[in-house]
């Protein structure tokens, strides 16, 4: 890339050169921060190539090693320097331009400066080979670094290619391949059995089943029919499918994936913060040591001023930081591209530093721990009337209609007989047919009683529909909101995570809200809420966090936005739900379960706790040869290898995230 670009890439005053050689951007929109050390974050490199530059880096390391061993083993005075140079200058010349450029722009105190001042130093004191030595494993260990950053990449790097870039368009009965950016919203797309879906839309014509795992992480195809919507990044697997493009391009759900993805990078995590702050402090600080090493033991005659200023540059090699700011922004990136590949996408490091110190979890009500479907939970028939005789009255009655309540009976009773006769429905009250020559009520109390019909008062929570046939009371239906399959297994698990306290913050009824945190176990459920009345209750709650601890909220909805972007971190469930949900939030549930929470939770945990393990690693390490460093018990390029085995140590342990579930 144009070297003007890989400066204004490299604003830490930090050795991203490597990097930026051995990968093209595809953007210079990030935050950096301004290290003093080592390499750009890892993270802020999505879509880079390690191929062809990391070839030719490893090709001149393999030249520069075949030139020292010669150098070494050549007779005679000249032929040996003359290797020897040749030798540094193949594998050093670029750190010492990058090195020179960042002095030029005020950029001194970077790893490219301590590694030019520590080989320069070892050549001006007779050892060419140390110095040769030095440059040739930095080399050799930047080499192995970008290949760990490359390979904590894949999976965010597979997850852009969810979203093909042609479609079939059909118009007038002719069918055209064109770029997926140029066909509009009301357009139609031909779908065919192994495609995958360019554009979101609706099922025009067709039968067949989606892979939807590239976007919720579900093993399991889903079916889809005519009037059905389908998402960019879904692959068909059986029918023929001819679907309405209701988003265009840039706004698909897959698009919107990628943005979040492609962004997360900008939030960074509290630990990430630490080290640039801790690297533009350290730098110049170990620097003013190196001289002081350099100076005071030969002026008070401990040591000759060779072995001095020796002491002093092996001081500045293992100096370094850059085990610390590799690792640490590492550990957060592969988390995310961990958390990716379990469909849970977080909007950068700070936020999984935030979920894995949750210690409150709240919960919207419907489309978070229930389907927002009506069912029939209780059937309460009258003495003497079967269920059967109850639910299939009831299932007459609704038969024609099309309201939720209906649906719902009729989901109950499938085998309703054939449809009634003098259907009157009255909205908001009932519904009055006559079926197998009997007059049937099935609606409100008041409906029922209107038309003479005694009915008893019923204790039971929830939505009734009672019912009636010539006058007689039959008995009444309980509907409510049913609970998805796995929310108490949501519940039980953050319980065992430590979560101290979870709460159900709702604007349904406190009939309809508290049977659903009973049956689920959570501490405490608040209804009749105004998305305002929720922001009180949020803050309420975050009184009782610990000073360490976060508040997380989850919700799917609109009006759950404003909750969302109040929360520590706000969690949209079902990535597929409302745009408003998903912008405000922090991190996204791509599937239905609330169970991923928990995931999510764990995954984070990990993370924080190998950044961590990090730190004090890279810490306790570098103090300990510094000191062996500066007491004159530790050779230049034993340091230089130390500091390089820190680093590929720590960035290995950061991997450990990319590894299978």
């Amino acid at each position: 890339m144009p070297r003007e670009e890989e400066a204004a890439c490299c604003d830490h005053g930090c050795a991203c050169r490597e990097h930026d050689r051995h990968m093209d951007h595809d953007h210079h929109d990030h935050d950096h921060a301004h290290h003093g050390c080592a390499c750009c974050h890892p993270e802020e490199h999505e879509g880079h190539d390690h191929g062809g530059e990391g070839r030719r880096d490893l090709i001149l390391a393999g030249g520069a090693a075949a030139l020292l061993a010669a150098g070494v083993l050549a007779p005679g005075t000249y032929l040996p320097v003359v290797l020897l140079l040749a030798a540094y200058l193949l594998v050093g010349f670029d750190i010492l331009r990058e090195a020179v450029s960042n002095i030029l722009r005020g950029e001194i105190f970077d790893e490219n400066f301590l590694m030019a001042v520590a080989s320069i130093g070892a050549i001006c004191i007779g050892e060419l080979p140390e110095a040769v030595l030095v440059m040739l494993l930095y080399r050799v260990g930047e080499y192995l670094q970008g290949l760990a950053v490359a390979k904590s990449r894949r999976s965010i790097r597979a997850l852009m290619d969810i979203r093909p870039d042609h479609a079939r368009v059909v118009s007038d009965g002719v069918e055209r391949t064109v770029e997926a950016k140029d066909v509009a919203v009301g357009q139609t797309i031909l779908l065919r059995p192994g495609d995958r879906v360019p554009l979101d839309g609706r099922v025009l014509e067709g039968e067949s089943q989606l892979d939807t795992s590239a976007l919720t992480g579900e093993s399991l195809p889903r079916d889809c029919g005519a009037g059905e919507e389908v998402l960019a990044g879904c692959v068909n697997l059986s029918g023929v499918l001819r679907v309405e493009v209701t988003r265009a391009f840039q706004d698909s759900a897959a698009s919107r994936i990628l943005q979040m993805v492609e962004h997360a990078s900008k939030n960074k995590a509290v630990s990430e913060k630490f080290i640039s702050r801790f690297a533009r402090i350290y730098t110049p600080i170990v620097c003013a040591l190196a001289v002081v090493i350099a100076v005071a033991p030969a002026m008070l005659g401990i040591y000759p001023w060779g072995d001095s200023v020796y002491n002093a540059l092996c001081f500045l090699v293992i100096s370094c930081p850059c085990a610390l700011v590799i690792s640490v922004p590492l550990s957060f990136f592969a988390g995310v591209g961990a958390a990716s590949r379990r469909g849970i996408l977080v909007k950068g490091g700070n936020f999984l530093d935030a979920l894995a110190r949750a210690e409150i979890a709240v919960f919207d009500k419907t489309g978070t721990l229930t389907k927002g479907q009506l069912s029939v939970a209780e059937v309460l028939p009258a003495e003497g009337v079967s269920e059967e005789e109850l639910l299939q009255a009831a299932a007459a009655a609704e038969r024609r209609s099309n309201h939720p309540v209906a649906r719902a009976i009729l989901s109950a009773c499938p085998d309703a007989l054939a449809d009634a006769d003098e259907v009157r429905e009255l909205s908001g009250r009932g519904v009055s047919v006559l079926w197998r020559g009997r007059r049937i009520l099935a609606g409100r109390a008041a409906f029922l009683e209107d038309s003479g019909v005694a009915v008893p008062q019923a204790a039971a929570a929830g939505t009734q529909v009672f019912v009636a046939a010539d006058g007689r009371y039959l008995g009444a239906l309980v509907l409510g909101d049913t609970v998805k399959e796995d929310a108490a297994k949501a519940v039980e698990q953050l319980r065992a995570l430590g979560i101290k306290e979870q709460v159900m913050l709702t604007g349904d009824s406190r009939e309809a809200a508290a049977p659903i945190a009973e049956q689920l176990g959570l501490d405490d459920v608040r209804s009749q809420l105004l998305p305002e009345e929720k922001l009180e209750a949020l803050e309420e709650l975050r009184g009782r966090l610990s000073r360490k601890g976060k508040l997380l909220y989850t919700g799917d909805g609109i009006n759950d936005t404003p909750v969302l972007a109040a929360a520590d971190v706000g969690v949209a469930m079902g990535g597929l739900g409302a745009d408003a949900a998903i912008e405000a939030a922090d991190v996204v549930l791509m599937g239905d379960e609330p169970s991923r929470l928990a995931d999510g939770i764990r995954l984070a945990r990990k993370t924080v706790a190998i950044a961590n393990e990090n730190i004090i690693f890279s810490v306790a390490v570098k103090v300990v040869i510094m000191v062996l460093a500066a007491l004159h018990l530790v050779d230049l390029w034993l340091a230089v290898f130390a500091d390089v085995g820190v680093c590929m140590i720590t960035i290995l342990n950061a991997l450990r995230l990319n590894g299978k579930r």
